[in-house]
């Protein structure tokens, strides 16, 4: 059998088709890197801004739990610098409360996030929730100190200082 003879215009219809074939791959490949870069670059970006978030969190509870009885005014800036919003209001509007309270008692207390976890991020708005658990070692003017535990949800606000509380609310520990 002989093999059907190809026209000059079938080979160059064929060659177009190729070439056309060849730059669809070729334009459909760029697009697939292009957009699998990006997908990473904002995966990466969220991670980024989750870590800020639990970073800057067990930061500013750490802050909000402690409190050196001899720098209390230091201790009321501390927790100022800490918060926003109405959090931030309140701490403000009950400050000579606290000073007299924390200078009466002399009491001393040294906070540590023990563990910490981000519960959702918007990073659009710039808004977090924040679950930790708190270890605080509470030492009185005369007296042995004592520990407590302590757990907290956190909301927070990403400013221009870093991520801030705007909110936070004990939540009860259980016992084992």
């Amino acid at each position: 059998m002989t093999e059907p003879q190809t026209t000059p215009r079938a080979r160059r219809r064929t060659r177009r088709l190729a070439w056309a074939l060849v730059l669809v791959a070729a334009g459909f490949a760029a697009w697939s890197g292009w957009s699998y870069q990006r997908i990473d670059q904002d995966a990466l970006g969220y991670a980024q801004a989750r870590d800020e978030a639990l970073e800057d969190g067990r930061r500013r509870i750490t802050e909000l739990n402690s409190m050196d009885g001899g720098r209390i005014d230091e201790g009321l800036r501390r927790w100022l610098d800490a918060s926003t919003g109405l959090l931030h209001d309140e701490l403000r509007r009950t400050a000579g409360e606290s000073r007299r309270r924390l200078q009466s008692s002399g009491t001393s207390a040294e906070g540590t996030v023990t563990d910490a976890a981000v519960t959702a991020l918007d990073t659009r708005a710039g808004t977090a929730q924040i679950i930790a658990s708190v270890q605080v070692k509470v030492t009185p003017r005369s007296g042995a100190p004592s520990t407590e535990r302590r757990r907290y949800e956190a909301g927070m606000v990403r400013t221009s200082a870093g991520w801030k509380l705007r909110s936070l609310t004990a939540v009860p520990v259980r016992g084992a």
